[in-house]
């Protein structure tokens, strides 16, 4: 039985109707750029979130850009940031003119640590990149305290963690609550996507939020007046619809991966060579990717893929040894964790609609691979 790493057409199935009037409303008012439904979405999201603004953006990537570009970096300034993330973590960080400062991760949360935090703090650092890897929360309430000590800023990347939670101090905490801005990204493979590339920025605070509503619009809060020089990271209204048709289904959505994974870890549990991924107990994970650590791993998914199973390495090559960053000076041996994890992980499929049958057939192929 050929199972998918993901469906977006079984997705699509459920809420065809939705999605499509949503669509036909903003063909009929023919307001693409910067519509209703961009407050209307931005409200929304804040409201899930329990943070003060949203101010939506081109891309995920975007979303993290121009928090950046708001610290008037100067060169030699420094944002920490893990290396097991995608790209555009870093990516963003050069771009808004500062070096990341790449550190090591929890082996078995994949995110990245307080100690690793605090041991990389220089007199030149500004900022830390915090994410929240694969739908779950890193110890924000350990790492707030270490950011407040040293004057800087957290840009919280929750790409990947939309709806996740974590309970600090028996409250349950988002993404935004507890650092200067967080970053979302609606790609079309996350738990709330688009049908292209949108994102948003998270914040409580006012007048953080009021410049990057500016730089997304060229650097201006009324056209043709330019108070710095911005960016053309406009959200178009299309996305904007889809996101708030699909918005109310993310909850059922999040609790159907949740029981995906529990059937995961039940059926991996008698394969001693395969490591399931641990949820911290203060965590509410969303399972943006359900990761395993698995011995044998390139045999593993090509046996997979031999079955028609989807899989997937994320990330096969870490930020700090990518060819773009080898000036920086980091070496192999330098991030251990790191590059014992980019050489053992394996995604799964863990999408909302998966079948019962589908997820036993990937179970089933994993133990005949290791019998």
């Amino acid at each position: 039985m050929p199972v998918p790493l993901l469906d977006l057409k079984a997705q699509y199935d459920t809420i065809r109707g939705e999605v499509d009037a949503a669509i036909r409303d903003v063909i009929e008012r023919q307001a693409f750029i910067m519509g209703p439904e961009i407050p209307a979405l931005e409200s929304a999201i804040a409201s899930l979130t329990g943070v003060g603004r949203g101010i939506a953006c081109a891309s995920g990537t975007d979303a993290l850009l121009l928090p950046l570009r708001a610290l008037d970096m100067v060169p030699g300034d420094e944002v920490i940031a893990p290396a097991f993330t995608f790209f555009a973590t870093a990516g963003a960080i050069h771009n808004a003119g500062g070096t990341p400062v790449f550190v090591d991760i929890d082996p078995t949360t994949f995110n990245i640590t307080p100690e690793a935090i605090e041991a990389a703090i220089t007199p030149r650092t500004r900022a830390i990149v915090v994410v929240h890897l694969f739908g779950q929360m890193a110890a924000m309430e350990q790492i707030a305290p270490i950011a407040a000590k040293h004057g800087l800023a957290i840009i919280e990347d929750g790409a990947q963690s939309i709806g996740a939670r974590r309970q600090v101090d028996g409250v349950w905490r988002t993404p935004g609550q507890l650092g200067t801005v967080a970053t979302l990204s609606f790609f079309p493979t996350k738990n709330l996507g688009a049908w292209g590339d949108a994102g948003m920025m998270l914040t409580d605070d006012e007048v953080l939020a009021d410049r990057l509503g500016r730089l997304r619009l060229h650097g201006g809060a009324k056209q043709y007046h330019h108070d710095e020089i911005g960016y053309n990271s406009r959200l178009d209204s299309l996305q904007a619809a889809v996101l708030l048709a699909k918005l109310p289904h993310l909850d059922r959505w999040n609790a159907a991966r949740r029981q995906n994974a529990e059937h995961y870890e039940q059926g991996l549990a008698g394969i001693p060579a395969v490591c399931v991924p641990r949820v911290d107990p203060a965590n509410e994970h969303i399972w943006h990717q359900y990761t395993i650590r698995a011995e044998r791993r390139d045999e593993l998914m090509a046996h997979l893929k031999g079955r028609g199973i989807g899989c997937a390495i994320y990330y096969p090559l870490p930020l700090h040894l990518q060819p773009c960053f080898a000036h920086l000076g980091y070496t192999t041996g330098s991030l251990p964790v790191t590059e014992a994890a980019m050489t053992s992980v394996l995604s799964l499929p863990i999408f909302s609609e998966l079948t019962t049958a589908q997820l036993d057939e990937v179970v089933g192929a994993i133990g005949e691979f290791y019998s």
